[in-house]
């Protein structure tokens, strides 16, 4: 199991919460997305480690941007 967080930006309610949930609970792999909304980040848990680009395409999917 692997666990990678990254920090959205953009995000301003629980609409955008669900969004990036969904997306990136898409990904091939994925276990669970813990998102929160206050700081930005997005912690993944995954049966391995997922490519950055991947995680970054599903967030930008959502309507948001990682940081960084």
């Amino acid at each position: 199991m692997s666990t990678q967080t990254v920090t959205v930006t953009g995000m301003t309610c629980g609409h955008c919460v669900t969004s990036v949930r969904e997306e990136v609970g898409g990904l091939p792999g994925v276990r669970t997305v813990e998102v929160d909304l206050s700081t930005g980040l997005v912690t993944i848990d995954s049966d391995s480690q997922l490519d950055p680009s991947a995680i970054s395409d599903a967030v930008a999917e959502a309507g948001y941007a990682v940081a960084g």
